[in-house]
């Protein structure tokens, strides 16, 4: 699908890869661009409507969907990281909240949008994350949400698509926000991944990789040593 003229509701647009998201869709000529936040007054992009929205809500975002019976692409990109793995203290309840967020706020925004989806022959980008596809101690409680969401995505490319709503899940290592600002690492800046989703989008492709690391990890699951089996 195309950007230019979309009508876009991006949640998690306050900051981070969701502001970048709604810059690139103002850029690329998007007829509008629906800002969502918990708290929309955070939402401060020119050239934005900020609308409120916490994707926990079913019945708020269902309600948002009645009034925004317009928008053609969701992206699905507000999530919270929570260090720490399913058997340390708190795992469980640390693991409940992201799993909240992460998943079934994926899962509100999509039932809810997704009647607007099909009559527009619209889209839906869900942000994954090589967590995905890669176990790791420190964020191990994320990492299963966000495995989760790929696996949601792709059961929602199998309902979806043949009724004309292209589905892209969107894999990325580091970026640089919030949400990584402790973590010494190599990041992504939140534009460039921005950038190649919409590339990915627009070129109709089901998966974006938006960079080398997720791409030699997408390629070695298969292999006997992949990363995954090693919990690093």
């Amino acid at each position: 699908m195309r950007i230019q003229d979309a009508v876009v509701l991006v949640t998690g647009a306050n900051r981070g890869i969701g502001l970048a998201f709604a810059q690139e869709a103002l850029a690329r000529g998007a007829r509008k661009v629906y800002a969502a936040a918990r708290d929309p007054r955070k939402v401060t992009l020119a050239g934005v409507i900020p609308v409120a929205l916490d994707v926990t809500n079913a019945d708020q975002a269902h309600a948002l969907a009645r009034d925004l019976s317009d928008v053609s692409l969701v992206i699905n990109n507000a999530g919270i990281l929570e260090v720490g793995g399913p058997l340390g203290d708190g795992g469980l309840e640390s693991m409940r909240r992201q799993l909240e967020t992460n998943l079934f706020g994926v899962l509100n925004v999509t039932r809810a949008f997704a009647p607007a989806l099909v009559a527009h022959q619209g889209g839906l980008l869900n942000v994954v994350s090589v967590g995905s596809w890669l176990a790791h101690p420190a964020v191990g409680n994320y990492a299963t949400t966000k495995a989760a969401v790929w696996g949601l995505t792709n059961n929602l490319r199998c309902l979806l698509e043949p009724q004309g709503v292209t589905v892209t899940a969107l894999h990325m290592s580091y970026v640089d926000t919030d949400m990584t600002k402790t973590m010494d690492v190599p990041k992504l800046t939140p534009e460039a991944v921005a950038k190649a989703a919409f590339d990915g989008l627009e070129a109709g492709r089901k998966e974006v990789l938006a960079d080398g690391f997720s791409q030699a990890l997408k390629a070695g699951l298969a292999t006997p040593d992949a990363l995954y089996l090693g919990g690093k």
